[in-house]
């Protein structure tokens, strides 16, 4: 069965994608050319530029096919998950242990974002695909808080905020310096902005005094979640 134009193009999308990804990943964003990147997958710069305008909308859908698969994991295994802190802990300590594992990635990745900063209509478009990962976070922030009966003490959108921030700078330091920072600094971190997150809204004891949530408690149900 012949293929239609639509699909045709849809399959030179992906096979471009597929290999910007790659040359992205192996060499970084500047040094990759549209003509490396057409060679690569088999077609024509003007194949390239009749899908994309710039090689930097070719970074930005690499980044946001990327982005997509990250989100679709995270509410998977959130929604799974009984326990949101918990969640929120085992994530950042993969993120801070992925030593080695993706680092040519991450390294194209801040490169670009030093790339954008300059230029106001790229840095919006970043921004725009960056803020994705908020979603799930500020869920499973939420959830940690209604298990508590509390209302968050920080707003859950400030906290995902400082500790994108911190996770980012974290590996940005182990880039450079891998020696001096610690895989579990991050997750250590974490359990702390998670406690400040509930503080003063822990079960009283049966003397009426306030304290940690005791072991075993049952969490507070939380209405309208399925």
């Amino acid at each position: 069965m012949r293929t239609t134009r639509a699909e045709q193009q849809q399959r030179t999308r992906e096979a471009v994608l597929s290999a910007a990804d790659r040359l992205f990943v192996e060499r970084g964003f500047h040094a990759t050319s549209v003509d490396q990147i057409a060679q690569a997958a088999g077609y024509t710069k003007g194949a390239v530029y009749s899908n994309f305008a710039a090689k930097e909308d070719v970074f930005f859908a690499v980044y946001e096919r990327r982005m997509e698969r990250a989100v679709l994991e995270l509410e998977r295994t959130l929604a799974a998950s009984p326990d949101p802190a918990g969640w929120i802990e085992s994530v950042i300590a993969d993120t801070g242990r992925r030593r080695g594992r993706d680092d040519r990635w991450l390294s194209t990745f801040f490169e670009f974002w030093a790339h954008v900063v300059r230029r106001p209509a790229l840095r919006k478009r970043f921004a725009t695909i960056h803020a994705r990962l908020e979603g799930p976070f500020v869920d499973a922030l939420e959830r940690h808080a209604e298990d508590h009966g509390a209302q968050p003490a920080s707003d859950p959108r400030q906290v995902h905020l400082a500790m994108t921030a911190m996770t980012l700078g974290l590996t940005l330091e182990r880039l450079v310096r891998p020696q001096v920072v610690d895989g579990d600094i991050a997750t250590r971190i974490a359990r702390l902005v998670l406690d400040h997150l509930v503080k003063g809204a822990d079960d009283e004891g049966a003397d009426g005094a306030t304290g940690r949530r005791r072991t075993g408690a049952a969490p507070r149900p939380r209405a309208g979640r399925a």
